[in-house]
């Protein structure tokens, strides 16, 4: 059946005789006024998005700040490391950086404010901005860092997402624990790149949090309980760092010697395994560790304190003098016991360093206990002592505490603070001869900075290649914090390992580029010989049509 009557010839046909007639239609085309539309906000809103997502990840330049302790530094190292594998430019220059990576410490208040500070520049400087480390792990929801990216402790191995997502405008929070086997890990995998400070020094995280609940801390807020790295994967983190050129490896964590209690084995199960692998002319340096758990190995420590490898320090923190205070921090020993640890070590070995910490002012501390603390540095005169100001940290237990006036807790610091400066540790080792390993420039760039067995700083001339060397200096002139060394002979022991990374090198991806380029090498010797087969083939082609054209003349 047709769909149409026969009648309908063409379109126009469906037209009624009292339409508008093309005729008069076009004739009033003359009437139109032509107006400019304006964009609708949400036009403008859609071109900015699809420019903010039109940014290249992957080339912008990065600045990095760190505060803190030396794991803090080992986590910054690894970000900038990924981030710089990446593609991204790791710079020095803040005002230059496109993007601000700052990664806190939450143990003082200074090191908020410095923190807090840095995040209202950046903003002030419309950079973009990421933050990580104990702050914000600890107190997400603190205002000032509303809106920002923030990358966790424990997720520093999704840094380049986070940095990717803050460049289009977005606002990422990495929270969460890493786990292993059910139980929370050490944190991200050791193997990572990164872009260690200095060349010569490798920082490696052991373990993360701790098993105290001391009163006044809030890096356990953050860093949370005990999670170890297994004992083979840091030896082989630690024999990756001698291949390239590490003479000096630090271990840091919460506290060294609580590691393993979470997996079954102990601080001195991984330190004679680390022994081990320790080329000639590098050292190894223990972290801090709190009295209560290395008090169990003492003996072993001793031993390995001994070897020539590592370094005869070690730092404990003790608090305070008293057992009062000790009590209501909640440290889990008493001031005989740290007694106890030092005597036994100075009992083998007179000259081993141990540095401690005093805070001053803790809520509860009276003039008597405070006393105490002093007592007990004239007792050691400790070469190296950290004098801290008591500052309540926000959701501790000693924040709620009754305060002592601030004016009180100044006294007892200035006090403390000119105990120490009243005697001279090194002064009695002017003429001796010791071996120091050398590792860094001075602050003021006049000397080289060494080590000898105990960890005392030595400085020593700047000549060219002594920087990974073991010098025999004699010691001619002391000060507070340092001896100063003229070198005995022109020998110097280098290291059995290869040369260090060029500053500012990324490490662990070294081996991975090399086979890239060999890959590329052989894409480009394949691509060549392919191009040359086309080519012949072309030439033959035109020569058999030119050979069947002469032909047919």
């Amino acid at each position: 059946m047709p769909v149409c009557d026969n009648d309908v010839k063409d379109i126009e046909d469906f037209m009624s005789e009292s339409d508008v007639t093309p005729n008069e239609r076009y004739n009033a085309k003359k009437n139109v006024v032509v107006r400019h539309r304006k964009p609708k906000q949400a036009d403008k809103t859609e071109e900015e998005s699809t420019i903010a997502d039109s940014i290249i990840p992957g080339t912008q330049k990065i600045y990095v700040k760190t505060w803190g302790c030396s794991h803090n530094n080992s986590d910054s190292e690894y970000m900038a490391g990924q981030l710089a594998a990446y593609g991204y430019k790791i710079i020095d220059q803040e005002e230059m950086a496109d993007l601000w990576l700052l990664n806190s410490c939450t143990v003082k208040t200074p090191a908020e404010d410095h923190f807090r500070n840095s995040i209202n520049k950046a903003k002030e400087l419309n950079k973009y901005l990421v933050v990580a480390g104990c702050v914000p792990q600890a107190q997400p929801k603190l205002d000032y860092i509303k809106g920002v990216s923030v990358v966790g402790v424990q997720q520093i191995d999704r840094i380049v997402e986070v940095v990717e997502e803050t460049f289009k405008g977005h606002s990422v929070r990495m929270f969460g624990q890493k786990k292993k086997d059910g139980k929370k890990s050490g944190g991200a995998s050791l193997s990572l790149p990164k872009i260690r400070k200095n060349p010569l020094i490798e920082i490696i995280a052991i373990n993360t949090g701790c098993l105290n609940a001391c009163t006044y801390c809030k890096t356990k807020h953050a860093r949370g309980e005990l999670g170890s790295y297994g004992i083979e994967e840091l030896v082989e983190r630690a024999e990756q760092s001698f291949r390239e050129g590490v003479c000096e490896i630090w271990l840091t964590s919460e506290d060294t010697g609580a590691y393993g209690k979470d997996i079954g084995v102990t601080i001195v199960d991984l330190l004679w395994r680390l022994v081990e692998v320790i080329p000639e002319g590098c050292r190894l340096r223990i972290g801090m560790t709190n009295p209560p758990y290395i008090l169990e190995h003492l003996e072993e420590i001793s031993k390995i304190l001994e070897h020539p490898r590592v370094y005869s320090f070690l730092h404990v923190p003790v608090q305070s003098g008293s057992d009062s205070v000790l009590m209501d921090m909640k440290r889990e020993y008493c001031v005989d016991d740290f007694k106890h640890l030092v005597d036994f070590l100075k009992q083998r070995d007179p000259n081993v360093t141990v540095a401690t910490d005093i805070i001053c002012g803790f809520p509860t501390e009276t003039e008597e206990d405070f006393e105490e603390s002093m007592d007990l540095v004239r007792r050691y005169k400790f070469p190296s002592l950290f004098i801290n100001q008591f500052f309540p940290r926000p959701g501790t237990p000693a924040a709620k505490m009754p305060r002592i006036p601030t004016r009180e807790v100044k006294k007892r610091t200035k006090k403390l603070s000119e105990l120490f400066k009243s005697y001279t540790p090194y002064d009695h080792k002017v003429g001796e001869q010791q071996q120091v390993l050398v590792t860094e420039d001075s602050f003021d760039g006049r000397y080289y900075v060494g080590h000898n067995k105990y960890y005392e700083q030595v400085l020593v001339p700047k000549k060219d290649n002594v920087l990974g060397k073991i010098l025999e200096v004699q010691i001619v002139s002391t000060g507070k914090h340092y001896m100063i060394g003229e070198l005995v002979t022109e020998t110097m022991t280098t290291p059995s390992i290869a040369q260090p990374l060029p500053k500012g090198h990324v490490s662990g991806i070294q081996e991975d580029t090399v086979k890239e380029g060999a890959l590329s090498k052989n894409s480009t010797s394949w691509f060549a010989v392919a191009v040359y087969i086309v080519i012949f083939v072309v030439i033959l082609d035109l020569a058999k049509v030119s050979y069947h054209y002469l032909l047919s003349l």
